[in-house]
């Protein structure tokens, strides 16, 4: 694999793990609306059906598919299994994780 797709393959790895850790965070503090009861809830959930707020889901779900779909590529290779074609086992990942994200974008904005 050349060094370029490796440093890539290795920096959205990690830049998207990372994200899926900020997010659970944001999660937790989203969570703790309920504690203050239905009305700020209720105001949440209409500020997070805005169009920003969906793109921002669209985006979670493209760091969460890609992150999961590379981790199993990199235990493959791990394991020995394909350490030659890890190149198109990358754009496997990457054509998987766009043909998906593009149904999702699709059922979150037109679905």
């Amino acid at each position: 694999m050349r060094p370029f797709l490796c440093n890539s393959a290795y920096a959205l790895n990690r830049i998207t793990g990372i994200g899926l850790v900020v997010y659970l965070y944001l999660h937790l503090v989203v969570l703790s609306l309920l504690l203050r009861g239905p009305g700020s809830w209720d105001a949440f959930v209409a500020v997070a059906r805005s169009p920003f707020f969906l793109m921002l889901d669209v985006l979670l779900f493209a760091g969460a598919i890609f992150h999961g779909l590379n981790g199993v590529r990199l235990a493959l290779t791990g394991f020995g299994v394909g350490v030659k074609a890890q190149k198109a086992f990358f754009a496997v990942v990457l054509l998987v994780s766009v043909i998906t994200l593009g149904v999702v974008a699709f059922l979150i904005f037109g679905g």
